[in-house]
């Protein structure tokens, strides 16, 4: 078997309950328990797929470009594993970040990776503030912040480990993530077309770059190089594909309201819009995350103790504003 085929079966193993084969832009296929008019694009999930036998994969030991470091493929995929490559490139990890604690409690670095800048179904974490993030693991643990989409696995896991966490793992894991400084993981492109995708891992997965499709009302965030990100290479990041002409319109909406749309993200996140006080950055963040949150707080998923204060700014905001605004944000130095 190829170290690519290996790799590509990865995230199968992880979470094979929860993919299907198809294209992102075919039918409508709504899990049973979740809101029928979720974009697909910001909620990369389907309906789970039949109970089938794990493929078997050998043990190979994966490596990334630069690094000296070898990690089991068939290793990679357990939330408790946190491949390190680079370990000279951010503090020492405490054992909440780099092993989490079984039987149950993952660890924080497998999803959010050792550089808390996570990946598209996930929250990118470096630099938010403490209060911020001790502010929603108690929302996530009083049911107070879920996902609108009932099957988001990266939503649920953080459900179980803010109520399995103790408070002191809890907060070493944030100080560790708030001690770490953003950077660049996201590089936007304005376009009509974009190449051939399907939903794989709750992530955007290209089936085929020789091939095209209309972007549509999307923004479609994909890996650089797929392989790398199932190796959680912090080094590989991420392309954001949005509609032609909706970064002119997002920065409209960030900077000034958009003609009474929203409110101007500025007014609470800064004038940099990498946050003021315990009000987070949403600069340079991922765009998938930003929009599920929007969502979120227009539907009512998110109700803990600062949502009411992005109520009036979502409430009238349609689903080309959210396209047009995170892809802007996502274009930004973070």
């Amino acid at each position: 078997m190829s170290f690519r085929r290996i790799c590509l079966l990865l995230p199968l193993l992880a979470l094979l309950p929860l993919l299907a084969a198809g294209p992102t832009n075919g039918p409508s296929a709504v899990p049973e328990g979740s809101t029928a008019d979720l974009p697909r694009w910001a909620y990369p999930v389907l309906p789970p797929a039949p109970v089938a036998p794990k493929p078997t994969v050998p043990d190979t030991m994966g490596h990334v470009p630069g690094s000296t470091a070898e990690y089991s493929l068939r290793a990679i995929p357990s939330l408790q594993v946190v491949p390190d490559w680079f370990p000279d490139e951010h503090p020492a990890m405490p054992p909440m970040v780099a092993h989490g604690r079984l039987p149950s409690l993952g660890a924080c670095g497998h999803c959010h990776l050792p550089t808390g800048m996570g990946r598209p179904e996930n929250q990118s974490v470096a630099g938010l503030p403490e209060a911020y993030m001790l502010q929603q693991v108690e929302d996530f643990r009083s049911g107070a912040r879920r996902s609108s989409e009932p099957h988001m696995a990266s939503v649920n896991n953080m459900i179980l480990a803010s109520k399995t966490a103790t408070p002191d793992e809890m907060r070493a894991g944030i100080a560790y993530f708030a001690s770490l400084k953003p950077h660049k993981w996201i590089r936007v492109v304005e376009t009509d077309t974009v190449p051939m995708i399907k939903i794989g891992a709750l992530m955007l997965v290209v089936t085929d770059p020789d091939k095209r499709e209309p972007i549509g009302n999307r923004v479609v965030e994909v890996s650089e190089d797929q392989e790398q990100t199932e190796l959680r290479n912090p080094h590989s990041g991420f392309v954001a594909y949005v509609p032609t002409g909706s970064l002119q319109i997002g920065e409209s909406l960030v900077r000034t309201g958009g003609d009474g749309r929203t409110i101007a993200c500025t007014t609470c996140h800064g004038s940099n819009l990498r946050g003021v006080g315990n009000v987070p950055s949403i600069a340079g963040r991922s765009p998938s995350q930003m929009a599920r949150q929007l969502y979120d707080f227009q539907t009512g998923a998110r109700n803990g103790a600062n949502a009411v204060q992005m109520k009036g700014p979502v409430a009238k905001l349609s689903a080309s504003d959210i396209v047009a605004i995170t892809g802007y944000l996502a274009s930004l130095e973070p």
